[in-house]
């Protein structure tokens, strides 16, 4: 097996297999859409863009960013990490998205336990 991606939520595990995915979502207080692009690693994962529309509380583009159609984007400059925990609260604007080549899948939208992405072991 190549590359692959491990979603934990609600007790389940999603294998995608997949080297990249972006994860989206609006912003709580500023109702404005936040993306991340990020590839799948064996030793984690690493973030290779981010973008906003728009800035206010909480959510200033990063260094370096460039306004291109409308977003704010820009390369972080942050360590690979071994996975990402979501909150799923169920109480917040959106789901988060994630999406990879083959399709999207909402995470989050009911209140549970938190979600887990990471590399899968092969």
């Amino acid at each position: 097996m190549g590359l692959a991606l491990c979603v934990a939520a609600a007790g389940k595990t999603m294998v995608i297999a997949t080297g990249i995915f972006s994860l989206s979502w609006t912003h709580s207080v500023e109702k404005t859409e936040w993306r991340e692009d990020w590839r799948v690693r064996p030793e984690g994962l690493e973030l290779t863009q981010a973008r906003v529309k728009g800035s206010g509380a909480g959510m200033d583009p990063g260094e370096g960013a460039q306004l291109v159609d409308g977003w704010w984007l820009w390369t972080p400059k942050v360590p690979l990490v071994p996975e990402l925990v979501l909150a799923a609260s169920g109480a917040t604007v959106s789901a988060w998205d994630l999406c990879h080549p083959g399709g999207c899948t909402s995470l989050g939208a009911d209140a549970g336990g938190p979600v887990r992405i990471k590399p899968c072991v092969p």
